[in-house]
């Protein structure tokens, strides 16, 4: 049965793969980026599925551009809702160098933003839709045998918080939450030498999500389906 997708940061990598495998798969798909009118690989899309593809501009460091989005909405609902958009922040600076300016903006995009529009959203939600936020492993505080990497860490951590307590707020409208870890995966946050492609990433993902209901709802998965420890 067709559902109806909306996908963030969609214009490339993960986001992109998701569109191309659910629009691939007959679904409608709403697909959010800063600037759709540059992104050719999703125009190229929308011109080829023009009644399936919507493109929404969506810059997710401006909150106030949610209004707009739920405007476009109007009385839709929706199936499935990834969240997909993040950032990194910047690389390779090590204890004793971390710098306060840079903590904000990773934590806007990869925390708040997620959490606003899960919220801004909630009402069109079905009954029995799915909410996906796109974490990392490197949120696990188990499995963190390294260090480093302190903002992108945290932010991914305090992601999968909200993850497990938006389960809770939005189990009784009937939608389950997943925190998903796509795997180390080709993109540009992931580099040439990643482990799998994003064929192979999203493919993982769609079928845990496939599988989600509302006991599984505010647990963490790997893209294979292993549960990953908090």
């Amino acid at each position: 049965m067709s559902q109806t997708v909306l996908i963030t940061g969609a214009n490339r990598g993960i986001g992109l793969e998701f569109v191309r495998q659910y629009l691939a798969d007959g679904n409608r798909v709403i697909a959010c980026c800063r600037q759709p009118e540059q992104a050719e690989a999703l125009l190229a899309l929308a011109e080829a599925h023009p009644s399936t593809l919507d493109l929404v501009a969506l810059d997710l460091g401006q909150p106030e551009q949610l209004t707009g989005l739920k405007a476009f909405l109007g009385g839709q609902s929706l199936d499935l809702l990834i969240s997909n958009a993040g950032v990194y922040g910047p690389k390779g600076v090590p204890f004793g160098q971390i710098d306060a300016d840079a903590f904000a903006p990773v934590m806007a995009v990869n925390v708040l933003a997620p959490l606003l529009l899960v919220q801004t959203l909630a009402d069109h939600l079905s009954s029995g839709a799915k909410v996906a936020l796109l974490s990392s492993k490197m949120g696990s505080i188990t499995d963190n045998g390294s260090g480093g990497s302190y903002l992108y860490r945290a932010s991914k951590s305090a992601l999968n918080a909200i993850g497990k307590s938006l389960s809770v707020d939005l189990a009784g409208q009937g939608v389950s939450v997943a925190l998903l870890h796509p795997g180390w995966v080709q993109t540009e946050m992931g580099g040439p030498n990643a482990l799998i492609t994003t064929q192979t990433s999203v493919m993982g993902m769609r079928r845990v999500l496939e599988h989600l209901d509302l006991c599984g709802s505010g647990r963490f998965f790997n893209y294979d389906g292993t549960e990953i420890p908090w």
